[in-house]
């Protein structure tokens, strides 16, 4: 550990002077430079490698716990502790995957947009007077489903409801046929 502060500092300080405040001889520390690297470092090294691979391999997608258990099944026992260690040291920290997010809402385009007949006010004096349609998405293993509900505002129950694999006009319509069947509303 002194050695290695002395490695690192002996541009900016004399050896002798570091080495006498450390405690440390200097024929000890030029002794250790010429010594092999220990095993351990040896192997860090390998590591070090084979994480930087895999990083490049997995567009740095790879964490300290996903990493431990590549190496773990490759090279036997390893600490988790350590592999964290040698990622954080060599700036090899995973980036964040950004959320897929879909749109439901084109807001810039050239149609008319539907006046606003509701005007905030959410309360339904009788069944079937006030209808809300909203689209919404589900992941499922097989990809995204996109669903339209149609709301009846006064019983708060759901009156129509169409799933699909795409989000296009023909889904909200599927719902508000379904309600116009289900509830045949009069007026």
């Amino acid at each position: 550990m002194r050695y290695a502060w002395i490695e690192r500092h002996r541009n900016a300080y004399p050896v002798g002077l570091m080495c006498e405040s450390l405690g440390v001889s200097k024929s000890g520390w030029y002794a250790a430079r010429r010594r092999a690297p220990s095993r351990r470092a040896v192997e860090n090294a390998r590591l070090v490698t084979r994480m930087q691979s895999l990083q490049r391999r997995h567009r740095g997608r790879y964490g300290r716990r996903r990493m431990h258990r590549v190496l773990r099944d490759e090279a036997g026992r390893i600490n988790e502790k350590r592999v964290g260690r040698l990622m954080r040291q060599h700036g090899l920290q995973s980036r964040l995957r950004r959320r897929f997010r879909v749109v439901t809402t084109d807001s810039r385009h050239a149609y008319p947009v539907a006046p606003n007949v509701l005007a905030r006010d959410f309360e339904a004096s009788a069944p079937d007077r006030k209808w809300l349609v909203d689209l919404t998405y589900v992941a499922t293993d097989e990809g995204w489903l996109y669903l339209a509900l149609v709301l009846d505002l006064f019983s708060r129950k759901f009156v129509g409801w169409a799933m699909s694999e795409r989000i296009d006009e023909d889904l909200a319509l599927q719902a508000l046929v379904m309600a116009l069947e289900w509830r045949r509303p009069t007026g």
